[in-house]
């Protein structure tokens, strides 16, 4: 069995990340661009762990956790935001979205 060294962490993490990062250049629909943006968020806070873990040292691991609660609530803000704007124009796609006034 090969063992799993940062090198294996750094490249998961840099693979999330470019699949995030192309779900939101490429997706027009914003329920999958906040996806995407999540995933992106993701791969940085596997990074960092990984290094924390490298380093033997428990401060990535404690911004690990307050960067997930974070993004929990993130989360919630996002998901009633994009819930508004389709009840509002029926659509939740951003090219339809030319502005911010609703």
């Amino acid at each position: 069995m090969i063992p799993v060294v940062l090198p294996h962490y750094l490249v998961v993490s840099a693979a999330l990340f470019s699949l995030g990062l192309a779900g939101v250049i490429i997706r027009r629909n914003a329920l999958v661009i906040f996806m995407s943006l999540e995933l992106m968020l993701n791969a940085a806070n596997l990074a960092l762990a990984a290094f924390s873990r490298y380093n033997g040292s428990l401060h990535g691991h404690v911004l690990v956790f307050f960067i997930i609660t974070v993004a929990a609530a993130e989360v919630a803000v996002g998901l009633a935001i994009i819930v508004a704007l389709f009840r509002r124009r029926k659509s939740v796609n951003v090219d339809e979205l030319t502005s911010m006034r609703l």
